[in-house]
């Protein structure tokens, strides 16, 4: 399928030519099921805190943060278009009918407009025009005031990245999605020096404006929390594009006749992850946060997930240096190291591993537990679309903890549907992540994924319907084989914003 020519244009991209052979055989096989085995629950894989626990682990957090180079991972790469689907079809009918029909989700945006954060701007660029907002607005100023909201000639929100919008108001003043990720970082991502490192992943076209506002409102905020705030930017490589094919399988090509790429989604920044020197990470989508009236929580429990991923990553740096440094551990050392991999670590063993040798349990052992760690702060599910957390085989036969997206499972099969149907608990909130291993040593992520998961879609090209790729999701596919333990934490914790409408939740009006 791939020519010569072909094969230098993917060398080119900085791709390996078989990697892009591999992905249209995934194509053409399609993406195989998680093996579920049974849902998370309380209890069954998902620890439920008791208060007695709450101040010690935080403590323990408190005492250790200091000691370790923390780092706030934010993917920030989600344009804002997608929140303003309404308004744009509310422009198109006016400009293909130009008629005075107002949906109601317009109306209910033009009643509430007051609500926002992004309110004083807005009604200062519509007034210049001559508009004053109402609740009576007519059709004319109705138009006006979103085409004010979107293009450039207004707050130019079409061409925004979601991280920038006004998210929250302060008295006179507002703060966008990225200020309340610094913020945030000051209060729980703190460590040594005072220093709080954030790291965001924002797409290309959007860097120099991130830039621009990381650096008018860095030393404000440095002066406001009494911190160094060190704020790195990066994109997604166009080596984790991948490549696009038609229905029948065979790559699409272009009006030249070059191959098409299409962004390999949000697993792809496994790769931004893996190039990140830091000894804790704490991983959070840019929409999901809240105004300082309810941060209380989200910093309680986020250092009550960093407690718990100590005091687990201490037990597991144990027990391997007992491992390596005994060639020969006794049967009751062996036993205790089982335990705590199949009770706390939730990972529950293939058949015959406790008969086998000592020697090989010891092996077993040494493999299993010297991987990356991850504590995934999980809500209940408010019948939120999307997967959650599960019990999977794996390919070793061994069952661990894997969260796992609604088109990994097999819906069409009842007794696969009958356990998703079970299932308690959604997507995670937050996640923890411990990357190096107890000499140090980083650990090489891609060496943990799931290179066989991914997403097949249906997308457009040229008018055609073409088959796209997505790489193993971020926290499913592309930490498929991290050591997980998953942690409930309260629903305020979960407050994404997706549509404008999102706002107007009491969570945002704060």
């Amino acid at each position: 399928m791939l020519n010569e020519t072909d094969i230098g244009e993917i060398r080119k991209r900085n791709m390996d030519p078989r990697k892009v052979e591999k992905q249209i055989e995934q194509f053409i096989k399609g993406i195989p099921y998680a093996d579920l085995v049974k849902p998370a629950m309380i209890k069954d894989g998902v620890l439920k805190p008791c208060e007695e626990t709450l101040d010690d682990l935080k403590e323990l957090y408190n005492e250790h943060c200091k000691k370790e180079k923390i780092v706030k991972f934010v993917p920030a790469s989600g344009a804002a278009t997608r929140m303003f689907r309404e308004f744009y079809a509310y422009l198109k009918n006016v400009k293909k009918e130009g008629g005075t029909t107002v949906s109601s989700a317009v109306a209910e945006f033009v009643d509430n407009l007051h609500k926002f954060a992004f309110y004083e701007p807005l009604k200062e660029k519509i007034e210049k025009k001559g508009v004053r907002i109402s609740p009576n607005a007519d059709a004319g100023d109705i138009k006006v005031i979103i085409e004010t909201l979107l293009k450039e000639d207004g707050l130019n929100f079409n061409n925004l990245p979601k991280g920038l919008l006004p998210f929250h108001r302060y008295n006179n003043n507002y703060r966008t999605a990225f200020e309340e990720h610094l913020v945030e970082g000051a209060f729980y991502a703190k460590g040594g020096n005072n220093t709080v490192n954030i790291h965001m992943t924002v797409s290309p076209e959007h860097q120099e404006v991130f830039r621009e506002m990381a650096g008018r409102v860095k030393p404000s905020y440095e002066n406001q929390f009494k911190c160094k705030l060190n704020i790195e930017l990066s994109q997604q490589s166009s080596s984790t594009d991948t490549i696009a094919v038609d229905l029948n399988n065979n790559p699409v090509r272009d009006s030249e006749g070059k191959l098409v790429f299409r962004p390999g989604g949000h697993g792809a920044l496994i790769e931004n992850l893996n190039a990140l020197d830091a000894d804790i990470v704490f991983i959070k989508n840019i929409d999901n946060v809240v105004p300082d009236a309810l941060k209380n929580v989200t910093i309680k429990y986020k250092k009550l997930l960093g407690g718990i991923m100590l005091s687990l990553r201490e037990r597991i740096f144990h027990y391997l240096e007992t491992l390596e440094n005994n060639p020969l551990p006794g049967d009751g050392e062996l036993e205790e190291i089982l335990y705590f991999l199949e009770n706390e670590l939730c990972i529950i063993s293939p058949p015959g591993i406790k008969t086998s040798s000592p020697e090989k349990i010891r092996d077993y052992l040494k493999n299993k537990l010297n991987r990356p760690l991850r504590v995934c702060g999980m809500v209940e599910n408010r019948s939120e679309p999307g997967g959650g957390p599960f019990w999977v085989k794996n390919s070793d036969e061994s069952v661990s903890l894997q969260i796992v997206e609604t088109s990994q499972i097999e819906l069409s099969n009842p007794e696969v549907k009958k356990i998703f149907n079970r299932a308690t608990h959604f997507n995670p909130v937050d996640i923890l992540c411990s990357l190096k291993d107890h000499k140090g040593k980083k650990f090489d992520l891609m060496k943990y994924r799931n290179p066989d998961d991914g997403v097949i879609t249906i997308k457009s090209f040229n008018g055609k319907e073409i088959k796209a790729l997505e790489l193993p999701g971020l926290w499913n596919g592309g930490m498929a084989d991290w050591n997980t333990i998953f942690v409930e934490v309260p629903l305020l914790t979960f407050n994404p914003v997706k549509t404008i409408f999102d706002l107007l939740r009491p969570e945002h009006i704060g």
